[in-house]
């Protein structure tokens, strides 16, 4: 038992990029037509438990199908702060999507925490149509339910905490099942958004992610995310290139690959053409 609630590490690995324009990442278009390119991470939370890991990313046989530029294995990178996959026993998902469990077969100890609807979700009905089903890679779901079957995944309905100082809310929308991760660490509560938010825009502005199982849901989850942080900058969104720009890292010669999240931002607050006191370009 803890007297008090453990003060965690929480560290972003980035693994893999994409460049794309503000267009693709918003229901509707947007009017500014500049670059916004997308970044790809797995999260490690270091505590008293020993290392948790949230989403495992995807292959480089992935990267090359799906035409992203992939940086660094996501798994052997957790070496990098110190994680050796073989030893993680608790692994997060927030979803299933390709991009969030593609190597769930590197870590042959661990147990897999997901909520039930999307394990629901991913092997239900929705599937059969290209949009929704685009997003999951068959053979990852496919692994998952075997994995299932040799009682590794503990499937959560709701709120749940997996540790002292750790736990886990659903928050679809994206997808039907995303739940994010709740963190306790020396600078209060973080909030490990995932894909509840893809950028700091979208949850600051209420705008919508292109790729949406529910709208009404991805707006509420905005507000889920706002209600358990203490402020925006103890929110970090799944895919956003500004984080590796406000954050350290936790040595100089991991700058660019790896940026730690529980010590206080020191880069600048996130902007986005239209912003009050930002300059327009590229319209």
């Amino acid at each position: 038992m803890f007297a008090t609630l453990p003060e965690y590490e929480i560290h972003a690995i980035r693994y893999a990029r994409r460049d794309a324009l503000r267009r693709d990442h918003f229901i509707g278009g947007d009017p500014h037509e500049s670059p916004m390119p997308m970044d790809y991470f797995v999260w490690v939370i270091t505590g008293p438990r020993g290392a948790f890991v949230l989403d495992l990313g995807f292959t480089e046989e992935m990267a090359k199908s799906r035409k992203r530029e992939f940086l660094r294995c996501p798994i052997d990178s957790l070496k990098l702060v110190g994680v050796d996959a073989r030893e993680v026993r608790d692994v997060i998902i927030s979803h299933m999507h390709y991009d969030h469990v593609g190597n769930f077969h590197k870590f042959p100890n661990a147990r897999f925490h997901l909520q039930a609807r999307e394990m629901a979700y991913a092997t239900g009905k929705y599937m059969r149509y290209p949009k929704p089903g685009h997003s999951y890679h068959v053979e990852d779901v496919v692994g998952m339910v075997r994995l299932n079957f040799q009682g590794k995944v503990e499937m959560h309905e709701g709120m749940v905490e997996v540790a002292p100082g750790i736990t886990l809310h659903p928050a679809p929308g994206h997808a039907d099942g995303l739940q994010v991760a709740r963190v306790h660490t020396k600078r209060g509560w973080v909030v490990l958004a995932s894909d509840a938010t893809h950028y700091y825009e979208h949850f600051l502005t209420n705008k919508l992610f292109a790729t949406a199982f529910h709208i009404g849901e991805m707006l509420d989850s905005y507000k889920i995310i706002k209600q358990l942080a203490p402020s925006v900058r103890h929110i970090i969104p799944g895919h956003d290139p500004h984080v590796m720009m406000e954050y350290e890292p936790p040595k100089p010669e991991l700058r660019g690959a790896v940026v730690r999240l529980d010590v206080a931002p020191t880069g600048p607050e996130p902007s986005w053409p239209g912003q009050a006191g930002h300059e327009e370009a590229d319209i």
